[in-house]
């Protein structure tokens, strides 16, 4: 299971402030998660990435910048000088922990194709059943762009293929909300022709570095996918030292969006739990959308049972299901 953190701001933010400084940045969370699924000591060491958008829009050659590695983000000097250094509105970073391919720079995310840009946490269940079914029905454009060997990677070819053109310079919220959708129902249809039962875990996120779509998904009724927040407000900044950091909102205005698998503070006011099986869409005007994802998986508010999702699946497998920031805050969780 990896770790994940999405900015957009209206204003580039230095990525440090993501990455580096806070108290339970994106780098802290390699070798500290307490959200994880992963009953294992929570260790994300597999490499890393780091995805971003040049401050200055440019139609015709606004494509994301990647530095990724595989060494661990804790010991990676030039990512720390970095992280000092740049400023994006718009950054992706990502820990690794290895479910599905060998460790080696292609298979690092975030994976790029023209303006896109794309990160996974969780696992296809039982790839190598669907990977060939899957393969065959991408087009060249897609096919050929894998360079890596993980689920995650073929994923992204997947959703390249739910768009009309992944090559265009310019996409609609709806095209890549769509493409999004599509892409999880060809997943579950793969599994269901090759008879798999068990869960897929599908917390995956894309921008065209306007729109970001992020997805907090699981194939199963029962079951609670792997973590995912968001935060908003006008600023975000230090306070008080230690790498404590605070969202402030001045007004109502949304300057700040950010999502990620875990909270970069110990603030529980500065953070909402999006829902199991819900999509969240942040499109360029920095209005952020929760739509369900609905199919034979979605459980509505209504029913009861969309409070009380089991921890079968994580039982049988070693797994924790935190509920709550308890676990941020170091306390221990019953399994």
């Amino acid at each position: 299971m990896c770790r994940f953190v999405v900015y957009k701001g209206t204003s580039p933010v230095e990525l440090s402030h993501l990455l580096t400084r806070p108290c339970h940045s994106i780098i802290n969370q390699a070798f500290d998660s307490r959200l994880r699924l992963d009953r294992r000591r929570p260790m994300n060491g597999d490499g890393f990435g780091v995805g971003w958008y040049d401050s200055v829009y440019d139609e015709e050659s606004y494509q994301p910048c990647i530095f990724t590695s595989i060494t661990p983000a804790w010991n990676n000097v030039n990512l720390v000088r970095l992280a000092e250094k740049i400023k994006s509105p718009l950054v992706f970073g990502h820990v690794r922990a290895t479910t599905a391919g060998s460790l080696s720079l292609d298979n690092c995310h975030p994976f790029v194709h023209g303006r896109l840009m794309f990160m996974h946490n969780g696992g296809i269940a039982d790839f190598p059943l669907v990977k060939r079914k899957l393969q065959a029905d991408l087009p060249d454009v897609a096919f050929n762009k894998v360079q890596g060997n993980t689920d995650s990677e073929w994923a992204f070819a997947l959703f390249m293929s739910k768009l009309p053109d992944p090559s265009a310079k310019s996409f609609t919220t709806a095209m890549l909300r769509d493409a999004m959708f599509k892409t999880i129902a060809s997943l579950n249809e793969y599994a269901e022709e090759a008879g798999i039962t068990e869960p897929s875990l599908m917390n995956f996120c894309v921008t065209d570095g306007e729109t970001v779509i992020a997805t907090r998904y699981i194939s199963s009724k029962t079951d609670e996918a792997a973590s995912l927040w968001f935060s908003s407000g006008t600023t975000f900044s230090e306070f008080g030292g230690g790498g404590h950091y605070k969202m402030s909102k001045a007004d109502k205005r949304e300057n700040i969006i950010m999502v990620a698998s875990e909270p970069l503070t110990f603030e529980r006011a500065d953070w909402m739990e999006i829902k199991t099986n819900n999509m969240v869409v942040v499109t360029p005007k920095m209005n952020l959308l929760q739509i369900p994802i609905v199919d034979k998986f979605y459980t509505p508010p209504s029913d009861p049972a969309s409070l009380t999702r089991t921890t079968e699946f994580a039982r049988e497998k070693g797994l924790l299901v935190p509920r709550n920031m308890e676990a941020m805050e170091g306390e221990e969780l019953e399994s």
